[in-house]
C-alpha cells in the first residue's frame, strides 16, 4: 500500500481504498446485494427467500414458494432496476428465480 502523508482522510475513503487494494469489492457486493433484496422485498418475501447469490452479473434467488416465484417473475426487470438503484451501481444484469 502506498505510504500516506499525515493528511486526514475520511474513514469511508480509507475503507474504500482498503477494499480496493485487497480486492474485497466482490465480497462486499455480495453482502450488499443481500441487504438490498431484504430492504426492498420486505418481510413477506424475505420469509420465503431461502438463498441469495450473486455470480458475475446474475442474481440467483431461491424461494420456497412457487406462487411467489411466479408472481415475482412478472416484475424481474423492475426488481433489477430497484436493486441497482439501492446499490448505487449497475451490479445486477439478470435475475434468476428458482
Amino acid at each position: 500500500m502506498a505510504k500516506r502523508k499525515n493528511d486526514n482522510i475520511p474513514l469511508s475513503e480509507a475503507l474504500q481504498e482498503f477494499i480496493k487494494v485487497n480486492k474485497l469489492q466482490n465480497g462486499m457486493d455480495k453482502v450488499n446485494v443481500r441487504e438490498a433484496w431484504a430492504n426492498l422485498m420486505g418481510n413477506g418475501v424475505n420469509n420465503y427467500t431461502t438463498s441469495i447469490e450473486l455470480r458475475n452479473e446474475t442474481l440467483f434467488v431461491s424461494l420456497s414458494s412457487s406462487v411467489l416465484r411466479e408472481e415475482l417473475s412478472h416484475g424481474k426487470s423492475k426488481i433489477i432496476t430497484l436493486i441497482n438503484e439501492e446499490l448505487g451501481k449497475e451490479l445486477v444484469k439478470k435475475l434468476v428465480l428458482r
